[in-house]
C-alpha cells in the first residue's frame, strides 16, 4: 500500500469511529449537552457533516452528489445522522484520492497530507466534545466503546 493509499484508509478508519460512537448512543443522548452552553451530541455529529460540506463545496463540488447541511431540527435523528455521514466520509475520501494524486487540495494550504490532518483533528475534538457532553449529562459511555474509539487496528 503506497503512503497515500495508508492516508486514505486513514481517513476511512477515523471515520468509522464517528459512526461507532454514534451508533452506540441511543437517540435520547443526542439531546445531551455539556454543562456550558452549546450544541447538542447531535448537532456535533451534523457540525462533523456541515465541515465535510465546506470543504467539499470549495475543493471539489462535483462530489458533494446534492448532499445537504443537516440543519438542528434535524440533528436528534440518529439515522439521518449515521447516512448523511457516511456520505460525506465517502465523498472525502474521494476528494483526498485526487487531492495526492495532484499534490493539492484546492484552497487549502499547504498540502493534502496537512488537510487529512486538519480533518482528522477536527473531528476527534469534536469526539471529545460528546464524550463530555454525554459525561455531564450523566450518560454513561460503555467502557468497550469508550476505549474502542482508540482501536484503530480494528475499526
Amino acid at each position: 500500500m503506497t503512503l497515500e493509499e495508508q492516508c486514505v484508509d486513514g481517513w476511512r478508519i477515523a471515520a468509522r469511529i464517528n459512526g461507532y460512537l454514534l451508533d452506540s448512543l441511543n437517540d435520547d443522548a443526542l439531546a445531551a449537552t455539556a454543562g456550558s452552553k452549546g450544541r447538542s451530541v447531535g448537532e456535533v455529529f451534523a457540525h462533523l457533516h456541515n465541515v465535510r460540506l465546506m470543504w467539499l463545496s470549495v475543493a471539489a463540488a462535483e462530489l458533494m452528489w446534492g448532499m445537504t447541511k443537516i440543519e438542528r431540527d434535524a440533528a436528534g435523528e440518529k439515522a439521518g445522522l449515521s447516512a448523511a455521514l457516511e456520505e460525506s466520509a465517502l465523498a472525502v475520501e474521494k476528494l483526498l484520492v485526487q487531492a495526492f494524486a495532484a499534490g493539492k487540495v484546492k484552497n487549502f494550504k499547504p498540502h493534502p497530507a496537512a488537510f487529512l490532518n486538519y480533518l482528522v483533528a477536527h473531528e476527534a475534538h469534536h469526539r471529545g466534545q460528546i464524550m463530555i457532553a454525554l459525561k455531564q449529562s450523566g450518560i454513561k459511555v460503555d467502557k468497550k466503546i469508550a476505549f474502542g474509539m482508540w482501536e484503530w487496528g480494528v475499526r
